[in-house]
């Protein structure tokens, strides 16, 4: 069995975060997804629900995979250096490293992508990705892989990707088996990515 820290963070996205775990939590008892914070209390989201916090950033940095969502509150986050050591730690520890929208960018932020490429939702491209100046930014990709690292456009592309990175680990036909179960029509081409176009990208 894999384990999956899920960041949490208050002002999380909902859909950069339940979306890519309904697809990685999909596949039986393979993956165990524990949700981390900084602190123990709940933590909500955008739209004001609160999530467990299963783990503590200072309780554990050797999990098997990564998954940060994104958010508007995500750039906030880049000022806590403890937040930032954790991430710079758990991706280097972590056999894949996902990130969701505006959460390639704190993923960014924190150097682990230096040098290479990523992708983040659109429509904020061009307002955050000085933030991260080293990294190799695609305009027009719903995710990329980069070696074990996976990152999304914005909000619904997460889960693209998180079958990708399903299909990665486990197969095709698990990844297909999960969209089917979920009746979600699977983009498998990364790059299909109208989302570009219309904000003006490309």
């Amino acid at each position: 069995m894999r384990t999956l820290a899920a960041l949490v963070f208050p002002g999380f996205e909902t859909l950069d975060y339940f979306g890519p775990i309904e697809m990685l939590g999909g596949f039986g008892n393979e993956i165990e997804i524990i949700t981390v914070a900084k602190g123990s209390d709940p933590v909500p989201s955008v739209h004001g629900q609160r999530v467990v916090v299963d783990n503590i950033l200072s309780e554990k940095n050797d999990y098997d995979m990564l998954l940060i969502p994104g958010g508007d509150s995500a750039l906030i986050e880049s000022q806590d250096l403890e937040l930032m050591e954790w991430i710079r730690e758990t991706s280097a520890n972590a056999e894949r490293v996902m990130a969701v929208c505006t959460g390639t960018v704190l993923l960014g932020m924190t150097g682990v992508l230096d040098g290479r490429k990523a992708t983040t939702n659109k429509l904020d491209f061009t307002k955050t990705v000085h933030l991260a100046p080293h990294v190799e930014w695609v305009k027009k990709a719903r995710w990329i892989e980069d070696g074990k690292f996976f990152t999304s456009s914005g909000v619904s592309a997460g889960m693209d990707m998180a079958l990708a990175v399903m299909a990665d680990l486990y197969g095709m036909d698990v990844a297909e088996k999960i969209s089917k179960g979920c009746e979600y029509e699977w983009h498998k081409d990364p790059n299909w990515d109208p989302f570009a176009n219309s904000a003006g990208l490309i």
